[in-house]
């Protein structure tokens, strides 16, 4: 009898522990799918955001002193002349740059191959948080000009707060958001 009662007892652990198994890889399976609850999300947000409102070191370019001598020479033109932008075809980007998120301030020097940008051992940015995908987004360039690509990730590719589901072309002082972590070109 004693051994009939231990053998029940066993199975019934064996079966409570069977279920805890299953029940974990739903959860884990749901999270991937669904994402994290939203407002986890937004104070995630919020924090990278206020991360990224300390004043940053510029980069100061070789040619900042010609710069500095041709200042006065603008100063001296009309005010509708400083309003047009001067056309000098496609802008040649260096690196890439990390404006907020954990790994704020980092630099990539870019190439002319595409980089890859998520959690990835392989992707070429990699960006440890809950909001981004395995291999979210590419970086590449084409005819000339940088564009980011959204692939099919779950919380998406943000360019200037705007979700993008097609390529899109990078400019100057545009800023793109994956998960907590924003980035720019320059």
């Amino acid at each position: 009898m004693s051994g009939e009662l231990t053998l029940l007892v066993l199975r019934l652990v064996f079966l409570a522990i069977m279920w805890i198994f299953i029940f974990s890889i739903i959860y884990a399976l749901r999270s991937d799918l669904f994402g994290s609850r939203s407002r986890d999300y937004q104070r995630a947000m919020e924090q990278s955001r206020q991360q990224g409102t300390a004043p940053q070191p510029q980069p100061v370019p070789a040619a900042a002193p010609a710069q500095q001598q041709a200042a006065p020479a603008q100063q001296q033109r009309p005010p509708q002349a400083q309003q047009q932008p001067q056309q000098q075809g496609p802008i040649a980007f260096e690196k890439v740059v990390l404006t907020s998120g954990p790994r704020r301030g980092t630099e990539i020097k870019l190439s002319d191959q595409p980089l890859l940008i998520g959690r990835s051992p392989d992707a070429d940015l990699r960006i440890q948080d809950d909001y981004t995908s395995t291999r979210h987004a590419r970086l590449l360039k084409w005819n000339d000009t940088w564009m980011v690509q959204d692939l099919d990730s779950t919380n998406g590719t943000y360019v200037n707060d705007e979700r993008v589901s097609q390529p899109v072309e990078i400019r100057r002082g545009t800023v793109v958001r994956i998960g907590t972590t924003t980035f720019e070109l320059r």
